[in-house]
C-alpha cells in the first residue's frame, strides 16, 4: 500500500497500562504508514491515560467519565448524566478535529467517541485485547467497521465479517531486548550471579500477588533469587516498609516499571496477572511464566486470558485463591529447572506475534475511505 500523504486518527479509550500502551504502540505504527499524521486522543479524566499520553508526546482530550456499576446503585445516576455530557463533549471533538479514522481500545472514555463516530459515518475500528471482550467493545461491535482481536474464536461475540486476527500491539522496546543485561543490571541493581524473579500485578497493582511474594520473600531470598517486584502505586509504601524491616539484598520493588524492556531481559521468569497485553509481552519475550488471574474482572476473562497457553503446556497457572499457599514452591520448582525452563520458553514462543501492531495499523488505513 502505498504511503498516505495525510492522516487524521482519534484514538480513544484507557482506564489501565493494558489499554494505553497498545494505543500509543498503534499510534507510533500509524505515524510511520504516513508522511503527516495528526494523531488526537481522547481519554477517561483522572485515568492513566491522561499522564502516559503526553509522556509519549501525543495530545490528549479527557471525559468525565466512569464506568457502570454492576449492582443497583445510587451511582448509576452519576453514570447515565456523565455519559450524556461525554457523549456531547466527544461529538464536540469528533466534530472539531474531523478525524479520517476512529479507533478505540477499550474502557469507557472510547464508548462516547467510537458512538459519535459511527453515527457521523467516519471509518472506526476497534482493537480487543482479550479474549473474552469488554462490555464497551461488545456494544459497540454492532456500529464499527472492523474489529481486531488477538484470539480466535471471537465470532461468538462480534460479527464474523468485521474480524481480523491480529495478535495484541507490543511496544517496539520490548520486542528488542537483546543485548541489555548490563544495562539491566545496573539499571535494578541486580547481581549477575542470581536468578531473577520478575513480579508484576498490573498498573494498579494486585493485593494476592503482593501478599503471595511477601509471605515467600524469605523462602526465595533463601534459595539466591532476587526480585524485580512492581508493587503497584497502592501498595508501595507498606511493601518498602516491609522490604527495609527485613533487612536482606535481593529486593527492588518499585510502584511502576518505566523500563519494561530491561525488566524483561534481565528476569528469568515472570509472576504475573493475566492482563491480555502483558501475556502478549510474555509470549513474545518468551519467559516462563506463572500467571495468578485476578478474580475481579468481567467474566473471568484473565483466566481465560492464562488458559490459552496453559492448556497448550506454555504456562503455569495457580489460582488466586491458592497463590499464598502456592507461589514460593512453584517458582523454586521451576527457576532452576534448566529443562523445564527450556520446555517453556519454546512453547510460549509458538504465541508471539511480534508484528501485529503493523497488522493493526494496516487495517485501520484499508478502512479509510
Amino acid at each position: 500500500m502505498h504511503q498516505r500523504e495525510y492522516l487524521k486518527v482519534i484514538i480513544s479509550g484507557g482506564g489501565t497500562g493494558g489499554h494505553v500502551y497498545p494505543a500509543i504502540a498503534i499510534a507510533d505504527a500509524l505515524k510511520k504508514k504516513t508522511r503527516h499524521s495528526h494523531i488526537l486522543f481522547v481519554g477517561a479524566k483522572g485515568k492513566i491515560e491522561m499522564e502516559k499520553v503526553p509522556k509519549a508526546g501525543y495530545p490528549i482530550l479527557g471525559l468525565n467519565i466512569a464506568g457502570l456499576q454492576r449492582r443497583l446503585t445510587y451511582k448509576n445516576l452519576f453514570f447515565i448524566f456523565r455519559l450524556i455530557c461525554s457523549i456531547i463533549k466527544a461529538r464536540n471533538i469528533v466534530k472539531r478535529f474531523n478525524p479520517d479514522v476512529v479507533i478505540g481500545v477499550g474502557g469507557y472514555a472510547s464508548g462516547p467517541v467510537l458512538y459519535v463516530a459511527a453515527k457521523r459515518r467516519i471509518p472506526t475500528v476497534i482493537q480487543e485485547q482479550n479474549s473474552y471482550p469488554g462490555l464497551t467493545n461488545r456494544l459497540l461491535a454492532k456500529k464499527v467497521n472492523k474489529i481486531c482481536v488477538a484470539y480466535d474464536k471471537m465470532d461468538e461475540y462480534f460479527p464474523g465479517s468485521k474480524i481480523y486476527l491480529t495478535g495484541n500491539p507490543v511496544r517496539q522496546d520490548i520486542i528488542n531486548i537483546e543485548n541489555k543485561r548490563n544495562e539491566a543490571l545496573i539499571y535494578f541493581g541486580l547481581s549477575a550471579e542470581k536468578k531473577t524473579l520478575l513480579v508484576l500485578g498490573g498498573s494498579q497493582g494486585a493485593a494476592t500477588v503482593n501478599q503471595s511474594i511477601k509471605e515467600n520473600l524469605e523462602l526465595l531470598l533463601g534459595n539466591d533469587i532476587q526480585l524485580i517486584w512492581q508493587t503497584g502505586k497502592l501498595y508501595y509504601n507498606k511493601i518498602s516498609d516491609f522490604i527495609k524491616k527485613l533487612n536482606k539484598p535481593g529486593v527492588t520493588a518499585v510502584s511502576f516499571i518505566d523500563r519494561m524492556d530491561l525488566a524483561y531481559n534481565v528476569c528469568d521468569m515472570v509472576v504475573s496477572r493475566a492482563g491480555a497485553i502483558t501475556v502478549s509481552e510474555i509470549c513474545v519475550v518468551q519467559k516462563p511464566a506463572v500467571f495468578i488471574p485476578s478474580p475481579n474482572v468481567a467474566n473471568d476473562h484473565q483466566t481465560k486470558n492464562a488458559m490459552a497457553l496453559a492448556n497448550h503446556n506454555a504456562a503455569l497457572i495457580i489460582k488466586d485463591s491458592q497463590a499464598v499457599e502456592k507461589l514460593g514452591k512453584i517458582v523454586l520448582d521451576m527457576i532452576f529447572d534448566e529443562e523445564k525452563m527450556h520446555r517453556l520458553k519454546e512453547k510460549i514462543a509458538g504465541f508471539a506475534i511480534k508484528d501485529a501492531t503493523d497488522k493493526i495499523a494496516s487495517v485501520v488505513m484499508s478502512s479509510i475511505k
